[in-house]
């Protein structure tokens, strides 16, 4: 005989009932567990697929609890050293591309400004020089004025151009020592591609350097051929007032004779 237990009260039970009831039990236990099964499942996968993320998510029982525990990617813990160092210097390469794009066309606009307030003066000393002939002193006085004016404009325009230029020296030192650095650490592709930026703004600053350098020449010659009207403008107008001297002595000289 086996004495049941429930509650406050106990019977005696016979063995067969024992094996029924215990049957009856277990039946219950895996109902229970067939209920709990899918939530356990799916935190189970949520879990598992997790583990491929930066992430995971771990199942406890039949809930579910996040964890935050930071995994390290496989592909980080493989980088060498030498391979950081290339990473590194095709950083720096990056860095200085960008620095010596902005000097260049910064400089390259500066130019281009200077240029153009060249040909301006040179327009206005053209003006002025053709005016010489005409012996027009108001309008001459006039053009001069705006001459000055122009001839401000462009120093200003030079002395921008000229802070550029040094900005884009140093781009050009740092890009060649970036390109150097990069060739050492193994970035060849960083390093060629360095040293074809460099060869590029170089090419374009010395072709926009060109046109200011023909620009100035042909100020350097208007100038030249207004300084020769003046003098020439000079000699006429000294030999009328001299020979106008002459005429006044004859004609003094002529009127004493009478």
């Amino acid at each position: 005989v086996v004495w049941f237990f429930t509650g406050e009260t106990s019977f005696p039970v016979g063995r067969s009932k024992m094996a029924a009831l215990r049957g009856r039990l277990l039946a219950q236990f895996s109902a229970v567990l067939r209920q709990s099964y899918p939530t356990w499942a799916e935190g189970r996968r949520q879990c598992i697929s997790a583990l491929k993320r930066p992430w995971t998510r771990i199942a406890l029982g039949v809930g579910v609890t996040l964890c935050a525990v930071p995994i390290a990617q496989k592909s980080e813990l493989e980088l060498s050293n030498d391979a950081l160092i290339r990473r590194a210097s095709s950083l720096v390469t990056d860095g200085t591309y960008t620095y010596l794009s902005q000097t260049t066309y910064a400089l390259i606009d500066a130019l281009t400004e200077y240029t153009k307030a060249l040909y301006i003066l040179i327009s206005l000393h053209q003006r002025y020089t053709a005016l010489l002939e005409k012996r027009n002193p108001k309008e001459e006085e006039a053009v001069w004025q705006v001459i000055i004016g122009a001839r401000a404009e462009v120093n200003k325009k030079r002395q921008d151009y000229l802070k550029y230029e040094s900005s884009w020296a140093s781009a050009i030192k740092l890009s060649e020592l970036a390109a150097e650095a990069a060739y050492q650490a193994g970035a060849d592709q960083a390093s060629m591609t360095a040293r074809h930026h460099i060869q590029l703004v170089q090419t374009q600053v010395q072709e926009t350097r060109q046109l200011a350098q023909k620009a100035e020449s042909k100020l350097a010659e208007v100038q030249l051929e207004e300084i020769r009207k003046t003098k020439q403008d000079q000699t006429v107008s000294e030999e009328s007032n001299t020979a106008g001297s002459v005429s006044e002595a004859e004609n003094e000289e002529y009127m004493r004779e009478d």
